[in-house]
């Protein structure tokens, strides 16, 4: 596997436009990010050129853009709050090696190779934790939008606080933060392609507040440090090692969804196939440097990737000048961000969440089915007010228990057994004279499909007729697949058939299914040669061991022994 990414110098142009263009759109995002954070602007900025820099060098997707992204800034924000609310005196310390803790966990997710598991979970779960997670950065908004500082407690404790903070309302930045979203929202699209509106807004509020507001007490960013950033070394206490790496996982399995989704995105439009695994190790690898450098968690991030590529960017050398041109910002232009009012970052923010809800989705669901629906909501209100973790397993357990429950509807459909021709199964001539033949002596037990444990009742419910009859014939050749728990359902109806005195006969070509029956020693409650390779074979045994006094059936010779291997042609 090549280790660094897909870096390449056929599109010089192309890729210096749409990392300028990707440095310019991250700029005040990763400002807003740092101060909606709680660990201050330089902590986006920071965040935004290492992510961005390292993910860019190994991550496995060539066009993507790595930076603080709001999902990421929602879990890092209640990381901080909690780190220094139980040690004040190195609870920063602890929320960054939180970050590099994410990191070490995605590197292993892709270490391991379970990068293509990640998303792998309903879309109704996806969407419900993302929308929730746009609310959540639009409620913390709203102190800082109205000229405030955000109340202790996050979600809760702002609303909470709500009624106060609109009593104590400040006039000019709730202003400056209601023209910061107007210009957001309201920018006319043909503007739109030559800049992006967050910079529009950061710049012209910026002026707005300088030249209108001079006299005023408005909130600013305040001073930024120039050169190199603090090392901030792993921190821990025992009591607290616990939390962190919960949290740590949690902040790393959001990251690799929320980096992946991007990744599809960009495949979609570049018509090329990003490799996971390397992606979630050069994330990790970004994230590690991000928290060792005081720098905030980051992810692959849709808008500034997808404007990468619309500019033309086709290889990581678009993210490696993003990220240059970010430090170059950071480490010479940092005394020009220093009077940026904090009512704007919270307008910025305040956008990035509302664009975060799935719209789309949230508008259909209801549409699609009421359980979808209230999974979606359900996880949704539980990312809002309990836990993100929490949202997502409650949320893939009940849609997971839904499918299964599902399937298995429409499996049992497939599990069928008749003791005279009809057209349940589909039957050869010769086969239907065997059964005709038998008098309803003989039982064909046939399934199909896959079979996952849900199907067990099914079976259950089917084998309690088999002691009814003197012989059975139990087809699973049509079966691709067969789950242990049906295994063990298949044992228990031939066992029951066999102490009723009825003889089985069981016809399996598949060789690894009959390892796996015969190392739960299924295969041991009957005879050797009652393990068939033809079902017609099968049914002429059945037929002539209970005979038939009225038509009695020779014997035909045919191959009654499954062995090992599969038969030449099947």
């Amino acid at each position: 596997m090549q280790l660094t990414n897909d870096i390449r110098f056929t599109n010089l142009r192309g890729d210096l436009f749409g990392g300028i263009t990707a440095a310019i759109v991250s700029l005040p995002l990763a400002l807003a990010f740092g101060v909606a954070s709680g660990a201050g602007p330089t902590a986006g900025l920071y965040g935004a050129v290492l992510v961005g820099l390292f993910a860019a060098l190994f991550g496995g997707t060539p066009t993507l853009i790595s930076e603080p992204t709001g999902p990421m800034t929602v879990i890092m924000t209640a990381v901080i709050t909690g780190m220094v609310a139980g040690n004040p005196e190195n609870g920063l310390a602890m929320a960054f090696t939180v970050v590099m803790i994410a990191g070490l966990f995605q590197i292993i997710l892709g270490v391991l190779r379970l990068g293509k598991y990640i998303t792998l979970m309903p879309y109704s779960v996806i969407s419900g934790f993302m929308s929730g997670i746009g609310v959540i950065l639009i409620i913390l908004q709203i102190a800082p939008f109205l000229g405030q500082p955000s109340p202790p407690g996050g979600v809760v404790g702002t609303l909470q606080s709500l009624p106060e903070l609109l009593r104590n309302i400040d006039p000019t930045e709730t202003t400056l933060a209601v023209i910061t979203i107007a210009i957001l929202f309201l920018m006319p699209k043909r503007l739109k392609r030559y800049v992006p509106p967050p910079l529009v807004a950061l710049v012209l509020v910026t002026l707005i507040s300088v030249f209108f507001f001079a006299n005023a007490d408005i909130r600013r960013i305040g001073e930024i440090p120039v050169g190199l950033p603090q090392l901030y070394l792993p921190t821990f206490t025992p009591a607290q090692i616990t939390t962190m790496l919960v949290d740590g996982m949690v902040l790393g399995m959001l990251g690799c969804i929320d980096t992946l989704l991007t990744a599809v995105i960009s495949d979609s439009l570049t018509r090329t196939e990003h490799k996971s695994n390397k992606e979630l190790i050069g994330q990790g690898i970004g994230n590690i440097m991000s928290g060792l450098f005081g720098g905030l968690p980051g992810a692959g991030a849709t808008m500034g990737t997808v404007l990468n590529i619309q500019t033309g960017a086709r290889s990581a050398l678009s993210g490696l000048t993003r990220a240059l041109l970010l430090l170059l910002v950071v480490l010479g232009a940092a005394r020009l961000i220093q009077g940026i009012p904090l009512a704007v970052l919270a307008g910025i923010a305040l956008m990035v969440g509302v664009n975060i809800l799935d719209w789309s989705f949230l508008k259909r669901a209801h549409k699609v089915s009421r359980q979808t629906t209230l999974i979606m909501y359900g996880v949704l209100l539980l990312t809002v007010f309990v836990d993100l973790i929490v949202a997502v397993g409650v949320g893939v357990f009940i849609a997971n228990i839904l499918t299964i429950d599902r399937l298995s509807e429409l499996q049992a459909q497939n599990v069928k057994a008749i003791s005279d021709a009809d057209d349940a199964i589909q039957l050869s001539d010769r086969e239907r004279e065997l059964l005709d033949h038998a008098n309803g002596r003989v039982l064909l037990f046939y399934l199909s499909g896959p079979m996952i444990f849900g199907v067990s009742k099914a079976i259950a419910r089917q084998h309690a007729a088999i002691g009814n009859y003197a012989a059975a014939v139990i087809d699973l050749r049509d079966v691709p697949m067969l789950d242990v728990t049906v295994s063990l359902a298949i044992e228990n109806a031939i066992e029951d058939a066999v102490e009723a005195g009825c003889h089985v006969f069981v016809v399996n070509p598949d060789p690894t299914m009959q390892q796996q029956l015969e190392r739960l020693g299924t295969f041991e409650l009957i005879p050797r040669d009652h393990l068939m390779a033809d079902r017609t074979a099968a049914l002429q045994r059945a037929v002539t061991l209970v005979g038939d006094k009225d038509d009695p059936v020779t014997e035909v010779q045919m191959p009654v022994t499954l062995t090992s291997e599969p038969e030449a042609g099947r």
